[in-house]
Formats: structure tokens, C-alpha cells, sequence
């Protein structure tokens, strides 16, 4: 997950919506294949609360498929894996790694979403909070000793169904009110997630314009994608 690539994402939304089971018209399954094939996550964990969202499984492998990676889904025991799977096809099931256990167990953490560059949780967990902190913990934790790179996107789905909710530690997570809702964390190379910018606003030379635009190279395609760059008292909003 070094770098964005827009080819990427419209390629996997592209393929997800084409096997959207029920509808013709886009949802939350498109957006999040999208938004982790635009991130080029090689491995990608999903926390279920009871039996996978086949949506959005498709949506994962379609995801996976653009950027050469692989899927996992933790579930918490065998009745929900036998449901899951009745509702995939047989080629669907093998493009996915099946693991059952406790989402929030250290080792599952340690072994698949600690080492997970795109990570769903279902909000409808009990513990969902805690399982997406350990999360960034040790993502953080492997940029800290070198362990990993520490880039990661943290996506909690169904954030309806529990109200929107924020880490207590002053962390923030963006809220999207996309289907039954998404939180979205990005855990940064450096360890940090939507980090605010700073500025001394004793020192003129310190002040931050308040419009920017910035031009990024998709270095798998080659093209050229332009964006503004707002910075309202200090911090920095990114539009296409």
C-alpha cells in the first residue's frame, strides 16, 4: 500500500458492481472494493459479527484480484462459516482464507489484521472498538521496531446499526454515511493516523496558504490526477 492507484479502484468497483447479486445501482460494496484496491492492500481481513456479507466478500475478492492479493474472513464459529459459504459460489469460496475464532484474540490480531494493509470490522461486535484499536496498535507498533511498514486502512462497516462512534484517545476517524455506514482510519508509514497539521502562528514564515493544488502520477498507469488541497485553521482537506 505505498501509493494510490485510480486504475486500481475503478477497475475493482467496475467488477463489483457487474456481480452485485442485488441491484443494478451502486452500494457500500462497490465503495469499499474501490477504496482498497485504490490502496493496493496486498492483504485484506475481514471481522465478521455473525455470517459474512457476501457482497461484500465479492466486493473483497474483486479487490483482490486487481492488486494480486488475498482475502480472510474471521468468523466466530462453524455455524456462521457453513452459512457463509452456502451463499458463495464454489470459485468464490476458494479465494478466501476462512478462519474461525474470536476476532478480538491476540493471536488472530497478531497473525491476519496486524498484518492486514485493509481491514473491515463489523460494528455489530460487541467489542468492535477494542478490536479496531489493537488493530492500530500494531500497525503502529510495527512502524515503531520496523516490523511492517505500519500502512493501513481500518474500516469499521455498519456503524449505523451502533451510532457513530470515536476512538476516546483524541485519535479521529473519518465517518462516511455510505449504506449502513463506514468509519475509516488510516494508519500512516509513520505510525499516525489522520494527523492534524501544526503550525507556529507566532512565526508569518509558519502560515499554511489556503489553497493548494497538487498533482500525483498513478505510477502504475502513468496518468496524471490533480487535486485542491484546502487548509481551514490548520488542517488539510484533500478534494479531486
Amino acid at each position: 500500500m505505498a501509493f494510490w492507484s485510480a486504475e486500481n479502484a475503478t477497475k475493482a468497483y467496475l467488477s463489483t458492481l457487474k456481480t452485485d447479486r442485488r441491484t443494478k445501482e451502486p452500494n457500500v460494496a462497490e465503495f469499499i472494493s474501490a477504496l482498497a484496491a485504490g490502496n493496493n492492500a496486498r492483504k485484506i481481513a475481514v471481522a465478521c459479527a455473525g455470517a459474512a456479507n457476501s457482497d461484500i466478500l465479492v466486493a473483497l475478492i474483486a479487490a483482490a484480484n486487481q492488486t494480486r492479493g488475498q482475502v480472510v474472513c474471521v468468523l466466530r464459529g462453524i455455524e456462521e462459516l457453513i452459512i457463509s459459504k452456502k451463499m458463495l459460489e464454489p470459485s468464490e469460496i476458494h479465494q478466501i482464507h476462512f478462519v474461525v475464532g474470536e476476532s478480538s484474540d491476540n493471536t488472530l490480531i497478531n497473525d491476519h489484521f496486524g498484518e492486514a494493509d485493509f481491514v473491515l470490522v463489523d460494528c455489530n461486535l460487541e467489542n468492535h472498538q477494542d478490536i479496531v484499536r489493537k488493530i492500530v496498535n500494531h500497525h503502529e507498533e510495527n512502524a515503531r521496531t520496523g516490523g511492517g511498514s505500519g500502512v493501513a486502512v481500518v474500516v469499521g462497516y455498519n456503524a449505523f446499526s451502533r451510532g457513530s462512534w470515536r476512538f476516546c484517545d483524541g485519535r479521529k476517524t473519518q465517518f462516511l454515511p455510505i449504506g449502513g455506514g463506514l468509519l475509516v482510519t488510516r494508519v500512516n508509514d509513520n505510525g499516525n493516523y489522520n494527523q492534524k497539521m501544526t503550525m507556529n502562528k507566532n512565526n508569518p514564515h509558519d502560515r499554511v496558504r489556503k489553497s493548494l493544488w497538487v498533482v500525483k502520477v498513478d505510477k502504475c498507469t502513468g496518468e496524471e490526477h490533480v487535486f485542491r488541497v484546502r487548509v481551514p485553521r490548520g488542517e488539510a482537506i484533500i478534494e479531486t
